[in-house]
């Protein structure tokens, strides 16, 4: 049973359906209905979402194999917090200006750190 990865995945679920009713929102407050009509705030709202449906997957389904195959509990907690706690800074970053700056790319550099560290761990199983 996979208990560890269904607590960080319905999280980072859960993180991604509300990032996509921001963008409906935003559609229908901006009255775009397709693509981000020239806007830039409707277009960061996208790549917020579309950063997230980029990465979270992956991440996920490299902490599932992980778990299925045995991997220490602690590794996929301290991964688990690490995505949600990247997701959240990359968010807010994001969300507050168009500007990148350091919260972007702390949270941004969590994301990738975490799919490394998931990717090498399940190469180690294999060893």
């Amino acid at each position: 049973m996979a208990v560890v990865t269904a607590l960080y995945g319905s999280i980072l679920g859960l993180m991604i359906v509300g990032l996509g009713i921001n963008v409906t929102m935003h559609r229908v407050k901006l009255r775009v209905s397709l693509g981000d009509g020239d806007n830039p705030v409707m277009l960061r709202m996208m790549r917020i979402h579309a950063n997230a449906i980029e990465y979270l997957p992956i991440a996920v389904l490299l902490m599932l194999v992980y778990e299925l195959n045995a991997g220490t509990r602690i590794l996929l907690h301290v991964v688990g917090i690490a995505l949600v706690v990247g997701r959240i800074i990359q968010t807010a970053a994001m969300w507050s200006t168009p500007i990148a700056g350091a919260g972007r790319g702390i949270g941004q550099s969590l994301t990738w750190l975490s799919i490394a560290v998931l990717a090498v761990a399940n190469l180690l199983k294999l060893i």
